[in-house]
């Protein structure tokens, strides 16, 4: 099961138990209400006939006479239960009945204890309950986005057949003709389509846990030569030391291109990129136009221009993830984009 997958099946389930708990809480809390209020009714009952027989094994008895505000027949609590009665040929003292505290708040405890116990074997019930029905739930959602990743798995296999037809025939060409500046402007649109491929593939599949040693200042040197091409009204300024680092090379480059291509993409003409270390953070700094709402840039599908599709940067973050490499944006409009790479974790020292 994928993770937005198990996002979705958690957050149905939390939804459907909570508010069926938030229910049985209050019918468990009113049925010990009702359960209390009956047991002082049968203990305002046993006392009436204990000052009847006098035989009272549960009650302890007093002659007092009546207190003001106090009436006769009446259950009170106060350390304690006890109620008074009149006693016959009797007019000055009242008797009075009482249940000793610690004996009432045995019985409260007990009804307590019996209600606690129904409640957790209904709120094992209703978990279980929630748990299949947020099943039941996401089979559509779930069948749905299956087909939709077929679709597209399919079209980027029918991708392959005419993308691999189109760089051999640029290889040939270049072979026939020398070295043109066309034809290597469309091999870099050729590549820029592979990456795109390659995002939607990491999208759909996820990334391989196989690590590597690279050298990180070579790496960013093909990048920005590739980039320089792509985008010749953008100046690209690299100042980072050989850096060697372990992960997966095929996934962290696919997040530095994603990074220097909203870079170059989002510039103004004649724009700067500064790609730089602060310690052992790799900084990719532009002079664009900046991001809105920063704080977004990492959802699915999120994006303030008309441009691209939404899933570079998610899947920026994704890979981040994956590859134990802690990531920052700071944006401002008008002024530009910092993207920060903490690199600490896969540093080879």
């Amino acid at each position: 099961m994928k993770r937005y997958e198990i996002e979705s099946l958690l957050k149905n389930f939390l939804l459907f138990f909570l508010l069926l708990e938030f229910l049985v809480s209050v019918i468990v809390w009113q049925q010990f209400n009702d359960e209390k209020r009956n047991l002082n009714n049968q203990i305002q009952t046993k006392m009436k006939l204990c000052s009847y027989s006098m035989k009272c094994d549960d009650f302890s008895l007093d002659f007092v006479p009546l207190p003001k505000g106090k009436e006769m027949n009446h259950l009170y609590a106060d350390s304690g239960l006890y109620s008074y009665f009149k006693v016959p040929t009797v007019d000055q003292y009242m008797m009075q009945v009482i249940l000793e505290k610690e004996k009432y708040e045995v019985e409260v405890e007990s009804i307590r204890d019996n209600l606690l116990f129904d409640m957790l074997m209904f709120s094992i019930f209703i978990m279980i309950v929630s748990f299949l029905f947020s099943l039941y739930a996401l089979k559509p959602l779930k069948k749905a986005l299956n087909l939709n990743e077929e679709f597209v798995k399919d079209i980027l296999h029918d991708f392959n057949t005419p993308i691999s037809s189109m760089v051999i025939n640029f290889k040939l060409l270049k072979k026939e003709s020398g070295e043109n500046k066309k034809i290597h402007r469309l091999e870099n649109n050729i590549e820029t389509i592979l990456t795109l491929q390659k995002n939607l593939q990491t999208f759909l599949k996820g990334i391989s846990t196989q690590k590597e040693p690279f050298e990180l200042l070579d790496l960013l040197q093909r990048r920005v030569q590739y980039f320089t091409v792509l985008h010749p009204n953008i100046l690209y300024f690299l100042e980072v030391k050989q850096i060697t680092l372990n992960s997966n090379i095929d996934a962290f480059t696919r997040i530095v291109d994603n990074i220097l291509s909203n870079a170059g993409k989002y510039n103004i003409n004649n724009g700067t990129v500064n790609i730089f270390m602060e310690g052992s953070t790799l900084v990719v700094q532009d002079s664009g136009i900046g991001i809105k709402d920063p704080s977004k840039i990492f959802k699915r599908f999120y994006k303030e221009q008309d441009r691209g599709i939404g899933i570079g940067m998610h899947i920026v973050h994704k890979l981040c993830i994956e590859l134990s490499v802690k990531i920052t944006v700071e944006s401002q409009e008008k002024v530009g984009t910092k993207v920060m790479l903490d690199l600490a974790e896969v540093i080879v020292k």
